[in-house]
């Protein structure tokens, strides 16, 4: 397999380094130390948008789709190029629900009408969106969620309670999942929306972190009443819908090219640190850990570039086993990672708003959130199933 890529795709990859290189220059301090900094700080969110506004400018936003919707036709890879160098460099101004998720998601399954209305805002960086799945009994195992819609004339009512919404309170628009078929099972009966989020009924309660950070919310439904226009697709079928959304989620190029970058800025760390009168490189333990750390992460990315691959050729429902097994291999090594991380950073890395903190206290957060990325979008035991059966056939357990 040839992994080297053309003489233009290396100078756009130039192009997309130099801007996040300079642009990232102004990020404020707490940037990048969490995802929790991007929406719950003020600072952050303002500059989050003001970086969307000039990827927007560039076309960089929407570089894959049809220039009737905003895009500039690219090919597929040029988006994963660009994703790549943004990871790496923690780039602002990619709304993760609306530009990575949801649009792709609309240029499969909506209507013409609403690939008008929506991708063009998108493209411009002048809608945000979040995603109303998870409920609380139902978030791995989505298909048992229980939110409903009733279609009354040209409405549909909806009425029910989302959990864990991340951005929610920062959000124009939200996706949607509701039950439109109760007499059907799992995920029979379901369908996908489009919700104005400033829509009468939609209430936002925030859910604070232990240490006060505001990312997720709880997010209640009562006689929300959607446009019967803002259905994606046909009603029940939103399932479908809903597993091609996942599957973009899950290419994780991005969070490969990420700890690539964390890696770096350890390695240097390890560098000019000293502990017990000896730099912390010096030790063959550290130097075994950091090297395998490496591996995994290089073998990650080729595998990422692998996933995008079989999306461009198979379609994302048929690889939709390999997004599943991105998704396992790229959020596990991110827990490894800040658990090693940790180890051999020693003390400090417990060590959160201080000026000895290593790296801005980044240790001492991350520590306490990697866990939930193996549980955010499915979990690893949800993943692995998928594996089994979709690219495996073996039989279902339920």
């Amino acid at each position: 397999m040839d992994f080297r890529f053309t003489p233009e795709e290396e100078a756009l990859r130039k192009e997309f380094d130099d801007f996040f290189r300079e642009e990232m220059k102004n990020a404020p301090p707490e940037w990048g130390t969490s995802m929790e900094a991007m929406f719950g700080l003020d600072a952050c969110w303002q500059f989050h948008k003001k970086m969307a506004k000039k990827l927007a400018a560039k076309g960089w936003l929407s570089r894959p789709w049809p220039r009737e919707y905003g895009g500039l036709d690219a090919p597929l890879i040029e988006q994963f190029i660009f994703s790549e160098v943004q990871g790496y460099h923690r780039g602002a101004g990619v709304d993760p629900w609306g530009v990575q998720m949801l649009a792709p998601t609309l240029l499969v399954s909506a209507s013409d009408e609403q690939k008008k209305e929506h991708l063009p805002y998108i493209a411009r960086a002048e809608r945000f969106w979040t995603q109303l799945w998870s409920e609380p009994g139902a978030g791995s195992d989505l298909a048992s969620l229980t939110t409903r819609a009733v279609k009354q004339g040209d409405h549909y009512v909806v009425n029910g309670q989302k959990i864990w919404t991340s951005g929610a309170h920062r959000a124009d628009w939200g996706f949607l999942l509701a039950r439109t078929n109760p007499e059907e099972k799992r995920g029979r009966g379901i369908s996908f929306f489009l919700v104005d989020m400033k829509t009468p009924g939609i209430t936002i309660r925030p859910i604070l972190s232990l240490e006060g950070s505001h990312l997720f919310n709880e997010v209640f439904l009562d006689d929300v009443r959607i446009p019967a226009g803002n259905l994606v697709g046909e009603e029940n079928q939103g399932w479908l819908a809903s597993q091609m959304t996942s599957n973009f989620e899950r290419s994780m190029i991005m969070l490969f090219s990420f700890l690539k970058r964390e890696l770096d800025e350890l390695i240097e760390l390890c560098k000019e640190t000293k502990i017990g009168g000896r730099v912390i490189t010096e030790d063959p333990i550290v130097r075994h850990r950091l090297a395998q750390l490496a591996i995994e992460i290089e073998a990650g990315r080729s595998f990422a570039y692998s996933v995008v691959w079989n999306q461009h050729k198979g379609g994302l429902v048929a690889s939709g086993h390999m997004a599943a097994a991105a998704k396992v291999l790229a959020t596990e090594l991110n827990q490894r990672f800040f658990y090693t991380g940790c180890q051999i950073i020693g003390m400090y890395g417990q060590v959160g708003e201080s000026r000895w903190a290593p790296l801005q206290g980044k240790y001492e957060k991350e520590y306490q959130q990697c866990v939930s990325l193996n549980m955010g979008g499915g979990t690893s035991e949800i993943m692995r199933n998928l594996v089994c059966t979709l690219g495996l056939g073996l039989p279902r357990s339920w």
